[in-house]
């Protein structure tokens, strides 16, 4: 449905175009499907020199959809969607054993003008979070709070305003109760979206400190996209994705220090498969 979104959603293009992909680790990850809704993946990661594996598979049924992931460190997590129990609702349920206090309960409402979403934590004096935004004509106003029912106390309280068009989008958020303004703007190059530039700016008042990042992607091709980033601290980063073939993408990136050109750039490598 057409509307604001959720408030997680405010400030969420920027983000994905300055973060996401951007890896430093090695990654392998296989996908299989079947014709009866049945998805498996497994993945295997090294991060330094430490190598992780997960098995997860994907069961979608009507409106449910459930999904169970097991790792090599015995961790077991089970998420259970289910969609328009009531209309224009979302609930998701998860858990990740052996913490049986790990158990989150989320409802989200999705209106043409309005959402809400709230997440409670499936144990005993449980942490609560809300969250709201009202908007139209592609201005956004949300806000959302924590507030940890042992201690009687609220952990978080983030504030926002998202503006959105064909051409760009901006977005302005007081998170971390009210110690960080984050401001972000997107502009893209084309109607298409193949090439878009964006800026952050990050103020902390506590520490007086203040962090700018620049990037952009452009598609080199239906199959191919470049994206670079550079902070004031004068790390660059860039990644090259292709699509080896449909849903099948490799993706190599790296960063380096500019200041500190002795130091030894970072490298990531992902291959995603899907047979």
């Amino acid at each position: 449905m057409k509307g604001p979104g959720l408030f997680s959603d405010i400030g969420r293009t920027a983000k994905d175009l300055l973060i996401k992909d951007y890896t430093c680790d090695q990654k392998l990850t296989i996908s299989t499907s079947s014709a009866s809704g049945v998805a498996l993946t497994s993945a295997a990661v090294k991060k330094g020199g430490l190598y992780s594996f997960d098995v997860g598979t994907q069961y979608k049924y009507k409106n449910a959809l459930i999904n169970v992931k097991i790792d090599t460190d015995s961790n077991i997590s089970t998420t259970l969607t289910m969609a328009e129990i009531l209309p224009s609702t979302k609930t998701i349920a998860s858990i990740k054993l052996p913490d049986y206090n790990s158990g989150k309960l989320e409802v989200q409402y999705l209106h043409h003008h309005a959402s809400v979403a709230s997440v409670v934590a499936l144990k005993q004096n449980p942490l609560v979070e809300l969250s709201g935004t009202v908007g139209a004509q592609g201005i956004a106003f949300g806000a959302e709070a924590g507030f940890d029912t042992a201690s009687g106390t609220f952990i978080k309280y983030t504030a926002g305003i998202a503006l959105k068009k064909p051409e760009y989008n901006a977005s302005i958020i007081l998170a971390d109760k009210g110690d960080t303004l984050r401001a972000s703007y997107v502009y893209h190059l084309d109607e298409m979206q193949k090439s878009s530039v964006v800026a952050e700016i990050v103020r902390r008042f506590s520490t007086n400190e203040n962090t700018m990042t620049v990037g952009g992607q452009h598609a080199l091709d239906p199959q191919t996209t470049v994206k670079a980033r550079l902070n004031n601290s004068g790390k660059l980063g860039a990644l090259l994705q292709h699509e080896l073939k449909p849903k099948s993408i490799l993706t190599i990136s790296g960063e380096f220090d500019t200041k500190a050109l002795e130091r030894t750039p970072k490298f990531g490598l992902a291959l995603a498969l899907k047979p």
